[in-house]
This record gives C-alpha cells, structure tokens and sequence, in this order.
C-alpha cells in the first residue's frame, strides 16, 4: 500500500513540473515515504532523514517532505526532532501533495480526509505489467498490535465505478494483472460486497488475472471462497494473516477468531480451490508470550503448512493496547523465537517447492531478473516466483507455460514449453 501511495505521489509531481533525479544532492525536493507499523522502520526513516540536513544546508532552496504513517503519527512533533522539515502529509492526504509543495511556507496536512475515496489521482507506476488499485481506506479491526487504524484512519471504500474505471483503464493500456488493495478486503462495502466486486472485475475485457490483499480470518466467509472457486482470473492465492497459534494470544490480540477457526477456514480454501498457495503473517514474542504459547504457534505451522510467511518480532507501537501490556519480551528471547519460527517455514517452503518440479506452470513474465542478466523473472497463478532463460522471443506480459525443473527455497527454475500471445 506504501508503493502504492509513492505511485501516486510520483503521478501527481510529475503533474506539478517534477522529474525524478537519481541522486539526491540534485533534487531540489525529497519525498520520504514512511511506514510506522514496526519501530525499526521508524529508526530508519529517521536516520535518513538526519542525512538531509547537510544537503538543506549546502541547498536552501532544497525541500524535505514527510508523508506516510510516520508522517500521521507524529504530526509537527517530527520538527522537534527534524526542523529542516518542510511538509508534513498523512497518507489520507497524499492527493494533496502537490498543493503542499507549491506553498513556500511549508505546511502540515494531516487532518481527517474522506473524499479520498472518491479522488481519481494518478500514478507513474513502474511495473507496466501488474498494478496496483485501492479499493478501500483505513481499517475498523484494532488489532491490539496496529498502529494502522490511528495512522490510515477508518474503514472508507472506493464507489465501485470508480474501482472499474481505473481497472478497464489498465486493462486497455495492456495492464495484465491488478492487485485490489484494502487492509482488510473482506470489509469493503461499496455498492456491492468484495466477492461481488470480484465478480464484476472478473469481467473486465484483457485482464488476465485478479490478486487481492489483505484478508482477515474473522471475515472471511463462504462467498469469497465461492468467488475464487468460480471466478477465472482470480488467481489461487490467499494471504491469511494467522499471527500466533495461540487462542490466549489472539485474544490478547483482538483477532477476533480462535486457531481452529482459522484451520477450518483453510481446510474449506483448500477443498474449494485445489492447489491454492496460502501465505501469512505471524509474531514472534507477543506480550505475554509463553514458552507455550510459543509452541502452539510453531505446531500450528506445521500443521497448516504455509507456502510463505512474513514473520516479524512484536515491535510496540505508540497508541496500540499491546505497547502498554504487561509481559513485554526480552529481545533476546523474541529473536530466539523469531529464529526458530524461520527455519521452520524455510523447510516447508523449500519442500513445497521442490514437490513443484516436474509440473507444467502458467507463468507471467514480467521481465529480467534484476540479479542475472540471463534470466526472465515471472510468476505463477500461486504467487511463486519463477526464474527462466531469458531469450528474444518472450517478452514482457507474456503468460506462459513452463515446465519447473528446479524448486529453491524462496523460487523456482523452469524451461518455457508453450508461450501464449493472448
């Protein structure tokens, strides 16, 4: 969702005469970005930013803005910390960063911002061959771990004309792939519901294929499973954020759903979509975590057998419940766990990519792999990566069939038999 916001941030500077400069000592503005959902980002940003204040003081005319959650967050205080800052912008008001940089005094835009679901804003997207599209805004859950809802605001979602428009536009300039955005999909109450609006962008004419995030397990229902059973281009892909095995530490949580509640999710995704790759989110060293706790949540990997996760130690984070809980975890002991959460799914993961080879794999091709001039880099239907020979025949967009030779652990190799023009 942050790529996303810098798409657009980039789409409307471009509108206000900017072009993008590969070094910042030339630019005469700086945009950072930022994400405040772990305070390790935060440090980052915040050493960055520290390294503008030479390039301000060789350039007075040069400008630094923040936007972003760190930028909603902490509002003016980031000049306490920051002075050479000269704006200041939520991400509800990223349709504004245009006007912000045109006024010379600076300026804070923080403040509550519903019409951005219904602003058409543009975006200088990098990738020409999958995009992304909000759908919706916000999210209402309070996890009790998120900073989300205090930064991004409540739920809003996009008129469903508007979501179509933007989609047909993609599709009819060769766009093959949209992911639809929201912090929590399942909620999106435009004028029809999410497997509703699936439903009718699975009709747009040149789209190939359909991905979503995110999805919480509390909200997800027959209708969506039906949707990805029934609807072509809705790829077989789900990512499922479980973040602890333990029922205690879900209700410390505020998930809103036990662990068996989430195995009988998946078991019904898996029924009605064979083959489907399911991905999720865990933490390690919650609040409160036991040893036990711990193991509840390492079994559950097991169990489950998760094609990827992202995994992360709890970071607390200003106005969330859970940063002011007692039982918070030595480091050590976070990392510990962290670590061994790693490995785990490191083996799954490897195991169900090698159980791949052999198998022919619809592949989108979206172009050269950024380590290995040779090689062409796509990705199946399930979301794994595919690495390929590179030759002059195949081109970006391209789907095609490929045989895999060769399951990693974090992808796959394959030799091209069959390229489909479509």
């Amino acid at each position: 969702m942050n790529a996303h916001d810098s798409e657009k941030m980039m789409g409307l500077l471009r509108e206000e005469g900017y072009d993008p400069v590969g070094d910042p000592g030339e630019a005469d503005l700086i945009v950072f970005n930022t994400c405040s959902i772990r305070e390790k980002a935060e440090q980052k940003f915040y050493s960055q930013l520290g390294c503008t204040r030479r390039l301000k003081e060789r350039n007075p005319l040069l400008k630094i803005a923040v936007a972003g959650c760190i930028a909603q967050q902490e509002g003016v205080r980031i000049r306490e910390k920051a002075p050479h800052v000269d704006y200041i912008i939520g991400p509800q008001n990223i349709g504004r960063v245009g006007e912000a940089v045109a006024r010379s005094e600076g300026g804070v835009l923080t403040e509550d911002n519903p019409g951005i679901v219904s602003a058409d804003l543009p975006a200088e997207r990098r990738n020409h061959v999958k995009a992304w599209v909000n759908i919706m805004y916000g999210c209402n859950n309070f996890c009790s771990y998120c900073v989300v809802p205090y930064t991004r605001g409540r739920e809003r979602s996009r008129p469903v004309e508007k979501v179509l428009a933007e989609i047909r536009g993609l599709a009819g300039s060769g766009y093959r792939e949209v992911t639809l955005l929201g912090q929590n999909v399942n909620s999106y109450r435009g004028e029809v519901s999410f497997p509703g609006l699936l439903r009718l962008v699975n009709d747009v004419e040149g789209l190939e294929r359909i991905r979503f995030v995110t999805s919480h397990p509390k909200d997800l229902g027959e209708d969506l499973v039906a949707a990805m059973r029934d609807l072509e281009k809705v790829c077989e892909h789900i990512h499922l954020p479980l973040q602890s095995g333990s029922d205690r530490i879900l209700r410390l949580m505020n998930r809103g759903y036990t662990y068996a509640e989430y195995r009988t999710k998946v078991e019904r995704l898996r029924r009605a979509v064979p083959g489907i790759a399911i991905t999720t989110d865990i933490i390690a060293g919650f609040p409160g975590e036991t040893e036990a706790d711990h193991r509840a949540t390492v079994s559950a990997l097991g169990e489950i057998g998760f094609d990827g996760i992202f995994a992360f130690k709890f970071s607390p984070r200003p106005m969330t419940r859970a940063s002011e809980m007692e039982g918070q975890l030595p480091e050590g002991i976070k990392s510990e766990r962290l670590s061994e959460i790693l490995r785990l799914q490191d083996d799954i993961t490897e195991k169900k990519n090698r159980a791949l080879e052999g198998s022919v794999q619809e592949v989108l091709l979206e172009g050269p792999s950024g380590s290995d001039p040779g090689t062409a880099t796509g990705r199946t239907r399930t979301n794994k990566i595919v690495n390929i020979p590179l030759s002059g025949d195949i081109v970006p967009g391209m789907l095609l069939q490929v045989k895999i030779t060769k399951g990693h652990r974090h992808s796959l190799e394959g030799t091209v038999i069959v390229t489909d023009h479509r």
